[in-house]
């Protein structure tokens, strides 16, 4: 037989005293561990890690802090886009001088890269929104004015066939003129033709209960202007380069007379694909 271990009285009460013992030294050691980890977060949370940084990110850091060389770098990518024939067409263009109206006009020619006859367009920054207007350019532009008459009283059954064509975004003419009674049909596409520019406007003689007389009228060179709906930017076709400079400058400066000087903060000349001529603004009046 095993030895029997014989559990006397005495001993225990000393196991439970031992036992309350150890179990006071686990406690006391589990709160100095608490106490350690409490401090050493707020230490850290006062001092904040510094971070290792890499060469690449060093890089990177500085040119963020220097956005002029940022610019630098996105011009250079974008001429990099552009074919050999328009950087070498652009030579002829000081970037940073302003040409008279005459010069620019003189300089366009040598601009061109396309084997078509190009347009020649004025860009212009406006002083403000919501400019607007109309012209007859003496030369007209040099493109067929397409022109839609929406007559009610005549034709209310093209004046539906029109509305159907705008809803599905098909939208083949430059001018749409409007006699009253059809203002009330074209409500329904306003959304659709007001951003464009082409809603029919009293103002601009485009709502008349006699269209066909202003139909000649735009045939015959007459063009709206309006600037773009959430910029102040007008974008107009004066001629082609074909006009020749006396009937380019002729165009130009009706063109700029509509808009008036007071309303011009820069302008902008080119050609369908060339690059811009910045414009001295002071060249318009002489």
């Amino acid at each position: 037989m095993g030895k029997v271990r014989v559990k006397t009285f005495g001993d225990e009460e000393q196991e439970k005293v031992d036992a309350k013992k150890a179990k006071a030294r686990a406690e006391a050691k589990r709160a100095q561990k608490e106490a350690a980890s409490n401090a050493s977060e707020k230490e850290s949370e006062a001092t904040p890690p510094i971070a290792e940084t890499k060469p690449e990110e060093k890089q990177e850091e500085a040119v963020v802090a220097k956005p002029k060389e940022k610019k630098e770098k996105f011009k250079a990518e974008r001429q990099a886009k552009h074919s050999k024939q328009y950087v070498a067409v652009s030579s002829h263009v000081e970037k940073d001088k302003k040409y008279t109206l005459k010069e620019a006009i003189t300089l366009l020619p040598k601009l061109q890269r396309a084997k078509f006859d190009e347009t020649v367009e004025l860009h212009i920054n406006t002083t403000d929104k919501g400019i607007s207007g109309s012209v007859v350019l003496p030369h007209g532009t040099g493109k067929a004015t397409r022109i839609e008459i929406a007559d009610q009283t005549t034709n209310p059954e093209h004046v539906e066939e029109l509305l159907k064509n705008i809803e599905a975004g098909k939208i083949d003419f430059d001018v749409l003129i409007a006699t009253p009674d059809a203002m009330v049909k074209l409500a329904r596409v306003a959304r659709v033709l007001g951003p464009r520019g082409l809603m029919p406007n009293p103002k601009n003689g485009t709502v008349t209960p006699k269209p066909e007389e202003v139909a000649k009228k735009f045939q015959g060179g007459q063009m709206n202007f309006k600037t773009e709906a959430k910029f102040p930017l007008l974008h107009l076709a004066i001629g082609k380069i074909s006009f020749g400079e006396e009937k380019l400058t002729d165009n130009a400066k009706a063109m700029i007379a509509a808009v008036s000087l007071k309303n011009i903060k820069t302008a902008t000349l080119k050609s369908t694909m060339s690059p811009g001529v910045k414009l001295d603004t002071s060249s318009f009046t002489k």
